[in-house]
This record gives C-alpha cells, structure tokens and sequence, in this order.
C-alpha cells in the first residue's frame, strides 16, 4: 500500500449522488453503476459495498477481471454486467458464475453457447448492436444471424440486454449523429421483437444520454461519472441547470486526495530547483517537499503549473514533476511544519482544489485522470454521520 498518500471517499457524496439521479431518471429506470478502470479510480473495492448501500444492485465493468473483483466485493446479490474484454479462457467461468456479458460478434456468441452446453446452463447474455459508434457492435446482418442461432438453442440463452453505445451525447455537435444511432436502435429492437425476442432490458444511454436525450432512457442507464460527482461535460450540466431557478450544482464529489510535508528548505535568488533549468527563484524561496510524483498520479503536465493546499492556502507547484515528489513554493506561509496535511484533490478550510483544475492545467478529461489514480494509494471511506 502507498504510504505517501490517501484517497479520501465520502460516503455521505455518493448517498447524495445516488438519490438525486434516481429521482431524475424516475423509479422505472434502472441504474447500472459503471466501475470500470476501478471505479473511476475511486477503488472498486471500495465502492461497490458502499453502492449497494446506497441501493444500487446492478454493476458494469469492462473486463473479467473486474468483474471478479465486484464479485468479491459484493455485500448482496447483485448483477454484474461485463460490457467489454472477456478471454476465451474466461467465458465457462463468466456463465459459470451467473456473469452477464455484452456479445458484439458472432464468434463470443458461438464460444458462448458451446460453454452453456457443456455447463448444462444458460449464457447471460446482452446483445450489443453497432448504430453509428463504429466500435463494437453487430450490424443489421449479424443481428439476424445471431437471433437464428438463439432461436435454435433458447435453452442456453438468456437475452437479458439488447444495447448500443451512443458516439458522444455530451455533445450537442454531435446531435444529428445521435438521433441516427437512436433511430437505428429502434430499427434493430423491431427485428428482435419480430422474432418474439424479448430481453429484460433496453439500454443505450450512459451518464450525459441519460439527461440529454430522456428518451433514450429506456429501461436501464449505464451511470459512470455522475455518481462520482461529475458531469460528462460543461455542456451536459448546463443542459441540466438551463431554466432552473436554483443553479448550484447538485453533485457532490465522492473523492478528496491528501499528502504530508516531508521536507522544508530555503533557496537563495538566482537557484535552479530540481532538474534542469526549469524553475529559477527570483527571490528567496520557501519550499516544501510532498511525497507525490507522476509514478503516484501526480502529472508530469502540472510541472511549474499545479497547485496544492496547505494550511488553507493554495502553494504553486515550482520546477518539474518527478517520480515521486513535488516541490511547492510555500514562502507565503512560513509557519508550515513538517507532516502538516497537503490537500492535492478536495477541500482544506476555504479553499479547494477540484479534479477540474487537473483537467484544464494539463488538458486532460476528468475521466483521465481519476482513472490513472494508481490502485496501491490507500483508500480511506469517511462514513455518513
């Protein structure tokens, strides 16, 4: 476990979170809580009980091996839903043990069944269509082909999904391109209902669709950065907040993310810091070191632009980014003590550093860099009072 530094998750913000998205999408709607990339960075470990607590019981990941990981985590008996990569040595094991999973081509459907016979059960399965993303997904000819081979064997098939993944819903210049995908899903849903197909759930919309297109809510929403605290994009939220009287944010964030001082030291006008050439004092310069680098998430795009709290104030990043310790100009507050609390993400007295400020100095997505938060960083839960 890192020792250098702690991730903080406040259980009361993601309660708030929760609450809120399931008064928006109404009671018939839903909520598939996305933890893939480890929760968004959060820890799926630590996340999943206090989700279930909060009432969801229904997990995406993207990978077998997360999905074994939510299993593990798991407090109650919910679903867990693979969207993505699944090894041929892990789809016995994934129908074995009750996993749904997202099939996008004809072979993952032909693997499947000859498991199910073999297992003497029956897939979970959630057929993936391609309308207009270009990723995953099985066109209009694979469709039918894949409904002929369920027809056959409904034995050793559940149909418990029929999706699609919509190309950037947090977007209104992708508008026209998102109503094509929406048309075509309804085009292909026609085809599985013709052929008296009936899965347990439609879904296409994630976090952005599911506020800015309503109607693509369907009967389940794949929710992955709101119920973080996050909006998909400055757009999605001011597509919420527009003709609102009251336009504060109704998202709490679930993650803070803290250090300690490790060393204090003077430099001299006219001294270079760290490496190279690319801090030089121009006056006096109280420093301090904090025990986070690149190789502990800390971006080497922050070099000379990040910033951090420490006793409430906010202190320049000076000099380059290394692997595991930055150097902070802290001359504007000269009483600060060894192992006093440095706030990297989150709030310290007044002031606060949001995972945003990462996002606009080094022009990476919220998503980035919650996501590289490395897994050996200590997660600590705050509980609800």
């Amino acid at each position: 476990m890192q020792e250098t530094s702690v991730i903080t998750l406040k259980e009361s913000a993601l309660i708030n979170n929760v609450q809120f998205l399931k008064k928006k999408l109404g009671k018939n709607v839903k909520i598939s809580s996305v933890v893939k990339a480890n929760a968004y960075g959060h820890g799926i470990e630590q996340m999943v009980p206090m989700l279930e607590k909060a009432g969801i019981n229904h997990f995406s990941v993207f990978n077998f091996d997360e999905a074994q990981r939510v299993c593990r985590s798991l407090t109650k008996k919910s679903t867990v839903m693979i969207m993505g990569y699944m090894g041929r040595d892990h789809m016995r094991e994934a129908i074995d043990k009750g996993y749904e999973f997202f099939v996008f081509n004809l072979e993952r459907l032909e693997h499947a069944l000859e498991e199910a016979r073999e297992l003497n059960k029956s897939a979970k399965i959630h057929l993936e269509v391609e309308t207009g993303m270009n990723r995953t997904g099985l066109n209009m000819n694979e469709l039918i082909e894949a409904i002929d081979v369920i027809k056959m064997q409904p034995e050793h098939f559940q149909v418990r999904g029929f999706c699609t993944h919509l190309a950037g819903a947090e977007s209104v210049s992708n508008h026209v391109r998102i109503q094509k995908q929406l048309k075509r899903y309804r085009q292909m849903s026609a085809i599985l209902e013709k052929n008296e197909i009936t899965p347990t759930y439609r879904h296409v919309a994630n976090s952005a669709a599911a506020f800015v297109y309503p109607n693509a809510r369907l009967d389940l929403v794949r929710i992955g950065i709101m119920q973080y605290g996050f909006w998909s994009s400055a757009e999605t939220f001011i597509h919420y907040i527009n003709h609102k009287k009251n336009r504060t944010d109704p998202l709490h964030r679930i993650l803070g993310w803290e250090s300690k001082v490790m060393s204090i030291k003077l430099i001299k006008t006219g001294e270079f810091v760290g490496y190279g050439n690319h801090f030089l004092a121009q006056q006096d310069t109280l420093m301090a070191l904090i025990p986070v680098g690149y190789a502990t998430g800390y971006s080497r795009s922050l070099s000379n632009k990040g910033r951090v709290l420490i006793r409430g104030r906010s202190c320049n990043v000076i000099g380059i980014v290394n692997m595991n310790m930055v150097v902070v100009d802290i001359s504007a507050i000269p009483e600060v003590k060894l192992g006093d609390q440095v706030v990297i993400i989150g709030r310290q007295g007044d002031a606060e550093i949001n995972v945003s400020a990462f996002s606009d100095i080094s022009n990476a997505l919220n998503y980035e860099v919650l996501s590289r938060l490395p897994m050996n960083i200590e997660r600590k839960i705050i509980p609800a009072e």
